[in-house]
């Protein structure tokens, strides 16, 4: 009989996670290659798998490890995990514990700031149509920074020399750090709020991209895109794009230009109302020397020296047209009248009286006007009229004339 121990499962499975704990390679070992299969459990724990074109491991990451991750990972993402590789006793089969999970030739603050520029944008962060415009001259100015740094000191200084009427207030918050986003979203709520100015400048001076992390926070990001009050994002310098200058109405390169596209410059407006005042001078005086010239040559009008001149002016003029009116009137008439006495006599010429004068007669028989000898016959009774009256006759006889039979 075989005289070599038998061994359980469990035994083995710990016999090869000592073997595997004990290797100073696998304690510590970095691995490249492209995520697939990655899901997140509600635990928080993190689980994937890293493949290259020969092989694949699998890998979990929990939650511990997985929070202080500055980008979400995504299947078919080239990555670098460092770890250790291990065994599970309970299912067999080994696996990398991931501590520090980084992409693949690019750095993790990159990847995140690309990613959560990618979603904002998509959401409509971004868009020009939500850009609110800047007030012309503001009154009050929070602005939202660290009250320790250059930069509030630089923006006090620039806005104090370029428009001293405008009252600007420190709203101190962290612009570095772990809780920095939480302050200035906080303090950009707050500003709106209570309605304590009418523009915000938020923002601080320069650094690496760690240090300015804080304006790449969404909360921060969506605490510009729901201020009433038009935000202007001052961060780092000229080169440093964060996504609260993609959110913002207004970025500027520096803090101290932020202060300066804040308000107007004093000495411009002063010169430019200098200008204005000349311009209205200048206007005022060209006015004045037409209306003067105006009331000379009025001052020469003879209906102004005498007025009854201009009342006998219109006499002469309406004599004028009433004898105009006359003399149309009677020609008119005079027309008339001729009219009228040639349609009378047309008219005259046409009557039948006028032809019974002559000495003819109209006979009316019991049908009528007798035009033929057909119209009437021997002993009808017919009505002569006669220029001076009516004559009663009855027919004799009857004879037509000469070439006309029946």
């Amino acid at each position: 009989m075989n005289a070599r121990p038998v061994y359980s499962v469990t035994q083995i499975n710990n016999y090869i996670k000592g073997m595997l704990d004990s290797d100073r390679v696998l304690t510590g070992v970095f691995i490249r290659g492209e995520i697939s299969n990655y899901k997140v459990y509600p635990s928080g724990h993190h689980y994937f798998s890293l493949k290259d074109e020969g092989g694949a491991i699998r890998c979990v990451l929990f939650r511990r490890e997985a929070s202080s991750l500055r980008f979400r990972p995504q299947s078919g993402m080239m990555v670098v995990a460092y770890g250790r590789i291990t065994v599970f006793p309970r299912d067999g089969a080994y696996q990398l514990y991931v501590s520090v999970l980084q992409p693949d030739g690019v750095g993790d603050l990159h990847v995140a700031f690309e990613q959560l520029k990618a979603r904002l944008s998509a959401e409509g962060l971004f868009d020009l149509e939500h850009k609110k415009p800047l007030p012309k001259y503001p009154k009050r100015i929070a602005l939202v920074t660290s009250p320790a740094g250059a930069a509030v000191r630089d923006m006090l200084r620039i806005l104090g020399a370029r428009w001293p009427m405008a009252e600007a207030y420190v709203v101190p918050c962290r612009v570095q750090g772990a809780e920095a986003p939480a302050e200035i979203a906080g303090a950009i709520a707050w500003v709106n709020a209570y309605r304590l100015a009418d523009l915000i400048i938020t923002g601080r001076g320069g650094g690496s991209m760690e240090d300015l992390w804080c304006f790449n926070d969404e909360g921060v990001a969506r605490a510009i895109y729901a201020s009433e009050i038009p935000v202007i994002s001052a961060v780092g310098h000229e080169p440093d794009v964060t996504i609260a200058d993609y959110v913002a109405d207004l970025r500027a390169a520096t803090p101290s230009n932020a202060a300066e596209l804040a308000v107007p410059d004093q000495n411009e407006e002063y010169a430019r109302l200098d200008y204005l005042k000349r311009r209205l001078a200048k206007a005022g005086g060209e006015r004045l020397r037409q209306e003067r010239i105006r009331l000379d040559r009025f001052s020469r009008c003879r209906a102004l020296q005498d007025p009854m001149t201009w009342v006998q002016d219109r006499r002469v003029l309406l004599d004028y047209q009433r004898d105009r009116l006359t003399h149309a009137l009677t020609a008119a008439l005079g027309e008339d009248r001729e009219r009228f006495a040639r349609l009378a006599a047309s008219l005259d010429a046409l009557s039948p009286l006028k032809v019974l004068s002559r000495g003819y007669a109209i006979a009316r028989g019991p049908l009528g006007v007798v035009r033929s000898v057909k119209d009437a016959a021997p002993g009808d009774e017919l009505n002569l009229k006669v220029s001076d009256g009516d004559l009663s006759c009855t027919v004799n006889g009857r004879a037509d004339s000469p070439g006309k039979g029946e």
